[in-house]
């Protein structure tokens, strides 16, 4: 990016040291009012900043602050300049729940882009529903928070409408790579862990769905904590079941020691994860024996798609420190849908916010519909995305590349 004081800023925002203040006087209903001059749309970011996932929450930030740039750069809604709050939730939901109180508060919040952790958005979607401020993860993949806790059984309701995703649910990724292990890669019998955390948990339930119905054998199933990283306990049940593979659900800090210690335990079968482990740290922490695993992910492979070309170099230039990482994209797309929510609503009222400025954008983000980093964004009547692709990776080298991307089948 072309800004001005670029490193600077992004050497403060790293820090801690920059504080985003609006100009103009602040209403009580949400957004700083025009009063002739120009006004600070805050767009608030949580997610995992430090920590063993801060490697994605850091590209989750990142993103979000590069659309925010690039709106201001372009003059894209006229009289309006935005900035970010990014907010530390260290993957824990008392955290995101505290943030999301914080980022209520602040009147010139108008959209909030997170966070990573499902489990974590549980415990804020309420805070942000009861302000009427439109939260948009681009990285949460539980089903149950746009459809509710009775999904599974084919009763949807959609509980918040302050909710949305640009990511994909656990309702397709597991069965897709189910559908890719069996008709795919012809492996017949699994070994399923889970972290027992909401989108673990929640993964491996879809994956296990979908491979039994294909007609695939449930060798074992178990649970870890993933707090510990000794896991010789359902290694040695993994080792004594004749499972040709295992399907984890959780993230990569536990997912790399846990591949790690199955091969050394003689048993060389691949591991094979969701989103969550889809990182170059999967790679480091499960080292050289972690060749022939595999990952799904949301979307295509952004390096792939034509749309994001500009995103990549644009992001390269701006010289962030760390890597966009798997939901880059994503957040940028979720941060735009919050940018193209707030030029309708200004420029359907004169060319300035309203006083009912957070209701009057969460009512536009729901019919946002713009061609994205990701691809086309837009978001069904649940707030889910309405983009379903994914792709399936396999580990080679030093870092995941990818195999195949589609949809579901059936």
């Amino acid at each position: 990016m072309r800004h001005r004081s670029l490193i600077a800023v992004t050497a403060a925002l790293a820090a801690g040291a920059l504080t985003l203040t609006a100009c103009g006087s602040r209403d009580d209903k949400g957004g700083a009012s025009t009063d002739g001059g120009n006004t600070t749309v805050v767009i608030g970011v949580d997610a995992p900043l430090t920590g063993d996932l801060s490697a994605l929450g850091l590209g989750i930030k990142n993103s979000a602050d590069l659309a925010a740039r690039q709106a201001n750069e372009k003059k894209y809604v006229k009289g309006v300049t935005f900035k970010i709050e990014a907010l530390d939730d260290q993957a824990q939901a008392s955290s995101g729940q505290q943030n999301a109180t914080k980022l209520t508060a602040n009147k010139d919040v108008l959209g909030v882009v997170g966070p990573l952790n499902s489990s974590v958005s549980e415990s804020m979607q309420k805070v942000f529903d009861d302000a009427k401020l439109a939260q948009i993860s681009p990285a949460n993949t539980s089903p149950s928070l746009t459809q509710g806790p009775k999904w599974a059984e084919g009763t949807k309701t959609r509980t918040y409408k302050s909710y949305f995703r640009t990511a994909t649910t656990d309702a397709i990724q597991g069965p897709y790579a189910a559908q890719y292990l069996f008709n795919k890669a012809g492996k017949k019998k699994v070994f399923i862990i889970d972290d027992k955390k909401t989108y673990g948990a929640g993964l491996a339930g879809t994956f296990k769905g979908e491979f039994t119905k294909l007609g695939g054998a449930v060798a074992g199933e178990g649970h870890i904590d993933p707090e510990s990283k000794d896991f010789s306990a359902i290694v040695t049940q993994v080792k004594s079941s004749g499972a040709d593979v295992v399907y984890y659900g959780g993230e990569y800090p536990a997912a790399g020691p846990l591949s790690k210690q199955i091969k050394a335990s003689g048993t060389n079968i691949p591991l094979v994860g969701g989103d969550g482990i889809k990182d170059k740290k999967y790679v480091e922490l499960a080292g050289a024996t972690a060749t022939g695993d595999f990952a799904t992910s949301v979307g295509a492979p952004v390096e792939s798609l034509p749309s994001a070309k500009d995103f990549i170099d644009n992001y390269k230039k701006a010289g962030f420190k760390d890597d966009y990482s798997a939901y880059g994209g994503y957040s940028y797309d979720s941060a735009w849908a919050v940018i193209e929510a707030v030029k309708k609503v200004v420029e359907a009222n004169d060319g300035k916010l309203p006083s009912d400025a957070r209701a009057k954008v969460l009512e536009a983000v729901q019919g946002v519909s713009f061609d994205g980093v990701t691809g086309k964004v837009s978001f069904d009547e649940f707030g889910d995305a309405t983009n379903k692709q994914l792709t399936v990776y396999k580990v080679e080298g030093d870092d995941f590349k990818p195999v195949e991307s589609g949809t579901l089948a059936g």
